[in-house]
């Protein structure tokens, strides 16, 4: 698992490995963001290692959240990828697989009733 940063203004979503089953983690950072003024909720996942943030963001910037959670280890932003490289990811691996599926679908067809189709389905 890598870090992940989403956000829009007064919605922070993080990432982290180090929180990923880790109450006492979980409960450290719930603390050092409860010394924040303008935090609102917090929800946290632990199974995947998440943290929601909603924050005032008339209030407070998103860099001083980053900051807190960078400065306690919880977080590198150099690591972190952002969601519209998630995005750009997950689309790559998607049009790989299609791609990989349409040539396999169009040499099966191709081969269909030969004898190398035979050779093909033992491959």
């Amino acid at each position: 698992m890598r870090f992940y940063i989403h956000d829009i203004p007064g919605r922070l979503r993080i990432k982290s490995p180090l929180l990923k089953n880790n109450q006492k983690a979980e409960w450290e950072l719930r603390k050092a963001l409860s010394t924040l003024e303008g935090i609102g909720v917090v929800e946290t996942n632990l199974i995947t290692g998440s943290i929601l943030i909603n924050y005032n963001f008339k209030r407070i910037n998103k860099n001083d959240i980053i900051r807190l959670l960078t400065n306690r280890g919880y977080f590198d932003p150099a690591k972190a990828v952002t969601n519209d490289e998630y995005i750009k990811k997950t689309f790559e691996k998607t049009g790989n697989f299609v791609v990989k599926s349409l040539v396999g679908t169009v040499v099966d067809s191709s081969l269909e009733n030969t004898p190398l189709r035979f050779i093909s389905v033992l491959i």
